[in-house]
């Protein structure tokens, strides 16, 4: 088949905010004829580019895929409105940037799932791409459509479109869903047998071989596969050597700026922490670490191909990095010479280093972060936060004394057993705060803003707080304007952020939704519903319009408590984590019982069954 390459009018680039987003070519793009590869894959960001750019999991598929002769992996991104109009009233589908090829003509067409209020965009771009929106409406010859990402543990609510999802990480399993295929193609079987193939991969779920049944109050009796030869459950994959997989060094750089413009580092992955309103923290462990000579090596190999001037270690909780003194002396050498800066986000309030961070900052200081995420002891000991406000006081004078100036705090609001006295207790912590540092000698007494910033309580599959129900809309906007009002009434040296309640209240309802929501996403896209996470887009009211229609109460999802005997809707997914383990954990978050981190000791939540990281080395009891 010759592949089809699309002429793209200047006169519609000329006319559209950011051209550069829809041209290609930039550095590092990966350049093939299509007409030698067997399999192309359309990788499928459901943002704007600029974010899209900027997610370091793209990056590594992208390179994984086209190490392979066989595949050419290409890029789309979800094209802004006035991009998108273009389009449309051209007739001009959706193309990857390598090639300008429609999504329509790809073999698979893979989306990412980041963020649960992105997923009307999945729907728009396929629409945009020329490809039957529902999975069952898709034909011989038409793409497989495969998505993956942490919002894909709970697959549930994009079932009716999603012809296959990866469960967990995607490095190794993605090259055997790609043999696979072209095994498939050689045997000339029709669309079903690839699906039924793929379903015998480990880490691979593929909706339309299951079943799910109700109880006639709207929750599930049972989910079930269609037949002996599809497993009962999907067990999520695992990288179990983070040293033994790809990571890119020679990451595509942009044209225009994107939200992390710079060298994304992966230290580890995982995290020992266990907070329990943390999906990532459970969903992504055991903790396994990259070592630090190999680090060392993707860093300048990194900046010699791109020519980025930062570097960013990324990782749940950066601090926690076993060898962290090693590696950041090897960088900083390094980075020092070549005047590269090294940035270390997700630091932990109770292993924040004064030295570390002044090593790291020799090149340029910028605004320090801490997510304490609860106001009183209490309410940190009940989501198992393990830090106190000593230890935060400790951290902020450090900081000063240091010479930051700036230092932003995330807390959530909406928190299970939550009182009004947690809820000032954020504005308490922050004034706390600034009157420490102002036992602080000379001009740094004065130097401290504050940001406080606090997002709404969502629960989340796979974590301790799952089955509990989330609160209700007017009071998260209660307790937020009650904040507001106490911290403009005690000082002027705070400054407070906080997150549309309505926002997350749907969020909620996508992350616990069962198969029953597909057809609201659907309804609330026919409606005009796309870039739900970007206010200036948002519709509470045009969502509330499609659950009306649908005859579905959001409220039965997102604020209801669930009983444990319940059977949820990702319950025939294998995290690795045991569900008897979540549900002891919830219930010592009610008695406010802290439980030890991984590397203290480990506390059987299920994850050394995989037998690799941290699970290896620490300790039981």
């Amino acid at each position: 088949m010759i592949a089809m390459r699309l002429k793209i009018d200047e006169s519609i680039l000329l006319n559209v905010e950011k051209p550069a987003k829809y041209t290609g070519n930039e550095w590092n793009m990966v350049k093939k004829d299509p007409d030698d590869v067997k399999v192309r894959f359309a990788f499928c960001f459901p943002d704007d580019y600029e974010i899209g750019m900027s997610h370091l999991g793209m990056k590594i598929l992208y390179h994984i895929m086209n190490k392979r002769e066989d595949t050419y992996c290409e890029r789309a991104f979800a094209p802004w409105t006035d991009m998108e109009e273009k389009l449309r009233e051209r007739n001009i589908p959706l193309y990857t940037l390598e090639t300008y090829t429609p999504l329509s003509e790809f073999d698979f067409v893979g989306f990412t799932l980041q963020y649960e209020m992105s997923y009307t965009n999945i729907l728009n771009m396929l629409d945009l791409g020329g490809i039957p929106i529902f999975a069952n409406d898709r034909k011989k010859g038409m793409p497989f459509v495969i998505a993956g990402g942490p919002c894909a543990v709970n697959p549930e609510p994009l079932a009716d479109f999603i012809d296959l999802f990866v469960i967990g990480e995607g490095e190794e399993v993605i090259n055997e869903i790609i043999d696979e295929y072209i095994a498939w193609k050689d045997a000339g079987e029709e669309r079903d047998g690839f699906l039924k193939r793929a379903s015998r991969i480990e880490g691979v779920y593929v909706p339309s071989l299951y079943n799910v049944y109700y109880y006639e109050d709207g929750t599930i009796m049972d989910i079930l596969p269609v037949s002996p030869d599809v497993p009962d459950t999907v067990r999520r994959r695992i990288v179990k050597n983070l040293d033994s997989v790809d990571f890119p060094d020679d990451i595509i750089v942009p044209y225009i700026g994107t939200v992390h413009d710079r060298i994304m580092l992966e230290v580890f992955r995982g995290c020992i922490r266990g907070c329990r309103f943390c999906q990532a923290g459970f969903i992504y462990r055991p903790v396994r670490e990259r070592s630090h000579e190999k680090l060392s090596e993707l860093a300048k190999s990194s900046v010699e191909k791109t020519g980025y001037e930062e570097i960013s270690l990324v990782s749940l909780s950066t601090s926690d990095y076993s060898a962290l003194p090693e590696l950041c002396d090897n960088l900083i050498e390094f980075t020092e010479a070549e005047k590269v800066s090294l940035s270390l986000p997700s630091l932990r309030v109770d292993n924040f280093s004064l030295g570390l961070m002044e090593k790291v900052s020799k090149v340029r200081k910028s605004g320090l972060t801490f997510a304490p995420e609860a106001g009183t002891q209490r309410l940190r000991d009940v989501i198992n936060k393990g830090i106190t406000t000593e230890d935060l006081i400790a951290s902020v004078k450090l900081a000063v004394a240091g010479g930051w100036t700036q230092v932003k705090l995330y807390f959530m609001i909406g928190l299970p057993t939550e009182t009004i006295e947690d809820v000032e207790g954020i504005a308490n912590l922050g004034i706390t705060l600034i009157e420490s540092c102002r036992e602080l000698p000379g001009e740094y007494n004065k130097s401290l803003n504050i940001t406080l910033s606090t997002s709404c309580f969502v629960p989340k599959p796979f974590t301790p707080f799952q089955w509990e129900p989330m609160d209700d809309i007017e009071s998260l906007m209660n307790k937020q304007y009650h904040l507001k009002d106490r911290i403009k009434k005690r000082t002027r040296k705070i400054k407070y952020n906080y997150h549309d309640a309505r926002l997350s209240f749907l969020e909620a309802v996508l992350a616990r939704g069962d198969r029953k929501i597909g057809k609201v996403i659907y309804t609330a896209w026919q409606k005009g519903c796309k870039f739900d996470g970007w206010d200036e887009f948002f519709s509470f009211e045009k969502w509330m319009e499609a659950f009306s229609e649908c005859g579905l109460d959001p409220k039965f999802y997102a604020n209801r408590r669930r009983d444990y005997t319940e059977v949820l809707p990702w319950d025939h997914i294998d995290m690795g984590i045991s569900k008897e383990f979540l549900k002891k954990e919830s219930e010592k978050a009610y008695e406010g019982d802290l439980t030890k981190n991984c590397a203290v000791g480990c506390s059987l939540c299920g994850a050394q069954g995989y037998k690799t990281g941290i699970c290896i080395k620490s300790k039981r009891g």
